[in-house]
């Protein structure tokens, strides 16, 4: 028996021995759904392959290489948030996690060969900088990015807290690619900060969403009613730029606003990937109007917060269409200490809406420098991404990893806006407007009530 007959007879046998334990956990979750049969031809063609590349390519590969790549390659097409992390990758989490290494401070993927920028983290390098989200990274310092991994990438844009780096950007509406020196720096992030816009009327700024983030709001704003000396009358909820970040924390934060009722549900072909979210009793603003501030950064835990707000007409959503990432990851732990992590079900809102390549629509379209009911004009958004996860209703629209880090104390010092900030800002200017009228309007119609 040659080589090539040995090897593919081990590889098929150890592909059938893999594919059935996993058929067997399976059926334990979810007892309907049959394993496959083995693709046999498709496993020939595998050991096939594999054992041209042992044999004949030009420089010797080993097989841990090789399978390596091969797993790469299976997740790479399925979707672009499903990935094979190698152990140093998943520990990188776990530093990311810690919310200190050393960065630019932008959440990036990889698109066509080049990294495309999804938004600038809040006062870190990138943010100081000018990155904006849809960018096109083409170089890192004098070389091109096409031809790397999104991790060699990222790899390359870490490094040592004080070093710069030159960031090669395309740039929409700019003729000319743009050089961009970021200085990198120990990437604290601070998801929750807030400030009193006018007396009554607080601004609420959500970065991301951690895991603490749900209880360091509560705190914020019972720190903005000691301030107001009063109940608030009014909030804005700006989740502009804001990527997402902990399921968990996007169902505490919206319960935070709403007494009752779906906040949001889940559903894939596993029988545990469908869970529902409910609110429980008490509004922590008691049913105060609210305006949530949104744009084509706000995605994944930004887009349940304000789906559910909206389906309750809890709050007016204001701004642009959101970026539409409407599915759940699961980092599942591997033998080898890598992880897996897995597209394993879509999220739906309260009115049982799949947001996936879609996004959420505004109530009212505003953007930077004009107000209007036009429709917003394009924006990198889940839809425009490469074999991205469809809609489950099959027809798209036209338009992450944890991160827990701690969050700092409500403090005068931690205020995110003042009055020249709003007044540079148009949509909170707007926001602002709004969240008035609204007050208004309910303060009118509460002493116009019958006596009970």
């Amino acid at each position: 028996m040659n080589f090539n007959t040995q090897l593919g007879f081990a590889l098929a046998f150890c592909l059938a021995l893999a594919v059935g334990s996993v058929g067997a956990v399976e059926a334990q979750d979810h007892q309907p759904e049959q394993s496959a049969p083995l693709p046999l031809e498709a496993v020939q063609l595998f050991t096939e392959v594999f054992a041209k590349i042992k044999s004949e390519y030009v420089d010797k590969i080993d097989d841990a290489t090789l399978l390596r790549n091969a797993i790469r390659g299976m997740l790479s097409n399925l979707d672009p948030h499903s990935a094979f992390l190698q152990p140093e990758d998943f520990k990188q989490i776990t530093i990311s996690t810690e919310g200190k290494f050393g960065g630019l401070g932008i959440e990036v993927i990889l698109e066509a060969g080049l990294i495309k920028v999804i938004t600038p983290i809040d006062a870190t390098p990138a943010w100081y900088a000018g990155i904006k989200a849809g960018d096109l990274i083409v170089k890192l310092d004098d070389e091109a990015v096409r031809g790397m991994s999104l991790k060699q990438a990222i790899d390359k844009m870490r490094g040592q807290p004080g070093s710069e780096i030159i960031l090669t950007i395309a740039r929409e509406g700019e003729p000319e690619l743009i050089e961009i020196a970021v200085v990198r720096a120990i990437i604290k992030q601070v998801s929750v900060t807030g400030n009193l816009l006018d007396p009554g009327f607080a601004y609420l700024r959500l970065s991301l969403f951690q895991r603490n983030t749900a209880q360091n709001l509560r705190n914020q704003i019972k720190f903005l009613i000691e301030k107001n000396q009063a109940p608030l009358q009014g909030v804005v909820l700006d989740l502009r730029n804001n990527p997402g970040g902990v399921l968990a924390s996007a169902v505490e934060v919206a319960d935070l606003f709403l007494s009752d009722g779906d906040i949001v549900s889940t559903r894939g072909r596993s029988a545990t990937s469908a869970q529902k979210f409910s609110a429980k009793p008490d509004d922590i603003m008691a049913d105060a109007p609210m305006v949530v501030l949104v744009n084509g950064g706000s995605a994944s835990a930004s887009e349940i917060v304000a789906g559910a707000l909206q389906d309750h007409r809890r709050a007016i959503i204001m701004g642009t269409r959101t970026f539409g990432k409407g599915s759940v990851q699961t980092v599942i732990p591997m033998n080898n200490g890598g992880a897996l992590k897995l597209t394993t079900a879509r999220y739906y809102t309260p009115s049982e809406k799949s947001i996936q390549a879609k996004g959420i629509v505004p109530d009212i379209i505003a953007r930077e420098a004009e107000f209007s009911t036009l429709p917003s004009p394009d924006q990198i958004s889940e839809a425009d991404l490469s074999g991205h996860l469809k809609n489950d209703a099959g027809v798209d629209g036209d338009v992450d990893a944890d991160v827990d880090v701690e969050d700092a104390a409500p403090d005068e010092e931690l205020d995110a806006t003042d009055a020249a900030l709003v007044a540079s800002d148009y949509q909170l200017q707007e926001a602002l407007n709004l969240l008035k009228g609204m007050s208004l309007v309910k303060l009118r119609l509460e002493n116009n009530r019958p006596n009970d």
